[in-house]
């Protein structure tokens, strides 16, 4: 199994896990090290909406939290018939940790890969 496939099935795996009792929506995330190393997320809803959390920044966040920041690649998957992507601000968390790639997943197991600049082609950055 290549290291695609691999993130891909670990991001099923992670939407499994998902707490979404208000939107019954799941999403799971899986993001690739350059050492082939997997940190996965689901998204973690909460009555308070502001609260909730998406996938993708679970993901981010566990890995930064692990000291971690040489990012190959990202997979998201969902419940949903069509490919599930990312929302601004998990974008904009990918921008700011250089995530360069981005694979969508349907239902049916197509994929669509894309460069992260192409979905957020003008990400704010810092200030120098």
């Amino acid at each position: 199994m290549d290291k695609i496939e691999r993130i891909i099935r670990e991001a099923e795996k992670a939407r499994e896990r998902a707490y979404a009792p208000y939107s019954k929506f799941r999403v799971g995330a899986a993001l690739l090290t350059q050492d082939g190393s997997i940190y996965t997320g689901c998204n973690v809803e909460n009555a308070s909406f502001g609260a909730a959390c998406c996938a993708e920044r679970v993901a981010v966040f566990k890995a930064i939290s692990d000291g971690r920041r040489d990012f190959t690649a990202m997979a998201v998957v969902s419940d949903s018939q069509g490919f599930t992507f990312p929302c601004g601000i998990c974008r904009q968390v990918m921008a700011e940790f250089k995530i360069p790639v981005i694979i969508v997943v349907d239902q049916n197991g197509r994929t669509a890969e894309y460069k992260l600049n192409d979905l957020l082609p003008h990400a704010f950055d810092k200030i120098e």
